[in-house]
């Protein structure tokens, strides 16, 4: 097999290298870790840039304004954003699947506002699915869209909402038909944040950082133009959609920031001399090449055509657990002083090694818990019985 890219994605990587260390300096970046999520990174002005080189929606016809290339192109781009820790949180949700979502399922008029938007780095996105009761389980949202006239009117409340703060738009899941049966009666809004009677309370974290968010809807009235696809036909879309979410570059990268200043930590601290650090950081490099192999078997399928719906799975599930292990290791190998927080002179690496070991958690439960992707895996995958 020839794991070697192409000598037009080699000049693609280097063009990217060169463009960060001009335009996203690591000294003035105050988070380099889960950029891709942090309200920290939510640069617009960076992401202008960025969709000024083509790398926004670079998978997307080009009659929209995307830039026609593979997914492979697309990795690229997205694991020398996520190794530098660049600022581009208000573009991700957009680029990563409300764009590949409203090419699929978006009426024209809908692409030909949205689309070229989003290519130039102008709209940032936020997604609504998880609910109060409905975390991992996303069909049982209870979110109400009533059908009056020429609008929909929307109450309820959406949980865990990532970006919501800085977003102009939340790709809404709402009940449309509340007698359908549960994965029935589910429809997907595009909804405008500055509509009357929606609210964003940022969600405050151990950490004391907000990423994620609580938006509540207090009878917001949303124009019909806001359906995407077809009423009560959302989780059908929605199963496609989560394939984009969970097989991304992220899924094993929110901590190589971290992980990459570590190893200049311990050289210049002398830790490095002691064996079994070394073993360690050996190890976790090998674990990083499998999960990033599994991340480019999706884009290749995805390239070729293909759905592979139980192999983003794979990657997601092997990505969040190997996430988990740098966080801890690193941590254990900094011993006392890896639990020191920010504000601590003593803290190593400016006390990030404890905020990614108390946020570890986190990285199984988003876009869809371990059990969930793993029965996936199963039964799509390995074709074994539900029971």
């Amino acid at each position: 097999m020839d794991f070697r890219f192409t000598p037009e994605q080699e000049d693609l990587r280097k063009e990217i290298r060169e463009f960060l260390v001009k335009e996203a300096p690591k000294e003035s970046l105050e988070s380099r870790d889960d950029v891709w999520a942090n309200m920290e990174a939510n640069d617009r002005e960076f992401n202008r840039k960025v969709g000024k080189r083509g790398w926004i929606g670079m998978t997307w016809p080009k009659e929209y304004g995307g830039g026609g290339r593979t997914y492979i192109d697309r990795l690229v781009v997205n694991e020398e954003m996520l190794a530098w820790g660049a600022p581009i949180a208000s573009y991700w949700s957009a680029d990563r699947q409300m764009g590949p979502s409203i090419l699929s399922f978006g009426s024209e008029e809908q692409k030909r506002y949205f689309i070229p938007r989003m290519v130039k780095g102008e709209l940032s996105f936020c997604i609504g699915m998880s609910e109060p009761e409905a975390g991992s389980d996303v069909a049982a949202v209870q979110t109400r869209a009533v059908e009056r006239d020429d609008h929909f009117i929307i109450n309820g409340q959406k949980l865990w909402t990532g970006g919501a703060h800085f977003a102009d738009y939340i790709y809404l899941f709402a009940r449309t038909d509340p007698d359908a049966p549960k994965h029935r009666g589910i429809t997907q809004l595009v909804v405008d944040l500055t509509l009357p009677g929606i609210t964003v309370r940022p969600l405050e974290n151990q950490l004391g950082s907000a990423e994620f968010c609580e938006v509540f809807f207090d009878n917001v009235r949303v124009p019909k133009t806001a359906l995407i696809g077809e009423v009560n036909r959302g989780w059908q879309q929605l199963v496609s959609q989560l394939d984009y979410e969970r097989s991304g570059m992220e899924r094993i990268m929110s901590n190589r920031p971290l992980f990459l200043d570590f190893i200049d930590y311990a050289k210049e601290s002398g830790m490095f001399k002691d064996v079994l650090v070394r073993h360690k950081v050996a190890d976790l490099e090998v674990g990083y090449e499998v999960g990033r192999l599994l991340c480019y078997q999706v884009a290749y399928a995805l390239t070729k055509g293909g759905s592979p719906s139980y192999e983003a799975c794979v990657a997601k599930v092997y990505g969040q657990e190997y996430m988990q292990r740098v966080a801890t290791e690193i941590t254990e190998m900094l011993g006392m002083y890896g639990q020191l927080m920010p504000g601590s002179k003593w803290a190593p690496l400016a006390g990030r090694p404890a905020k990614r070991y108390l946020f570890a958690p986190g990285y199984s439960l988003m876009a869809g818990s371990s059990e969930i992707l793993r029965n996936i895996i199963a039964i799509r995958g390995l074709g074994l019985p539900r029971k």
